[in-house]
């Protein structure tokens, strides 16, 4: 063989070995956004594209990595629970009160444990979803059902606070975060 063909030989390999990496490492970065992001993953893919989106989750992720997330001291989980209890206990006499306050409380608690407050609504979701993607998703569908349910709608405030009920336990018993 020629000296050129050895050249463009060695430059084809070259070529192909670099498409294989980049290809692993697309791969490989996509898992580790699916296992972390779970379904929030998908929900953006669907809004924003794979490209777009992925990128985004990264930047989300990083962020993430700069807050100083924290596990709530005990006594702190117990006067949260103590407030939920309340929650319930106002649900009887006025529904659509009992779904907004349950959904604040939700709020102060993600702001006690370190997740940002100010800002976007979503962008603080996409912060809350790299610890809790499913906590992410029951918060969005209780707040839905909230918004949604007017004074004849009992059952949609009462599956809203079944969901804020879930997400509270969720972020008050997770130790992931801390880990």
């Amino acid at each position: 063989m020629e000296t050129w063909e050895w050249i463009v030989l060695g430059a084809g390999i070259a070529l192909v070995v670099v498409l294989g990496v980049m290809l692993f490492r697309i791969r490989r970065r996509r898992t580790h956004l699916q296992e972390t992001f779970g379904r929030e993953y998908e929900r953006v893919v669907a809004d924003k594209g794979a490209s777009t989106a992925e990128r985004r989750l990264t930047d989300i992720e990083r962020e993430h990595d700069e807050l100083e997330v924290r596990v709530l001291p005990k006594p702190a989980r117990e006067r949260y629970l103590e407030e939920w209890r309340l929650v319930e206990a106002r649900f009887v006499s006025d529904p659509g009160d009992a779904a907004r306050t349950a959904e604040r409380l939700v709020e102060r608690v993600l702001e006690e444990r370190g997740y940002p407050v100010d800002g976007d609504a979503e962008h603080r979701l996409a912060l809350v979803a790299v610890d809790h993607p499913d906590v992410v998703e029951r918060y969005r569908h209780g707040r839905a059902m909230a918004d949604g349910a007017d004074a004849a709608r009992t059952e949609d405030l009462r599956k809203a606070v079944l969901e804020f009920r879930a997400v509270l336990e969720d972020l008050l018993q997770s130790e992931r975060t801390a880990a």
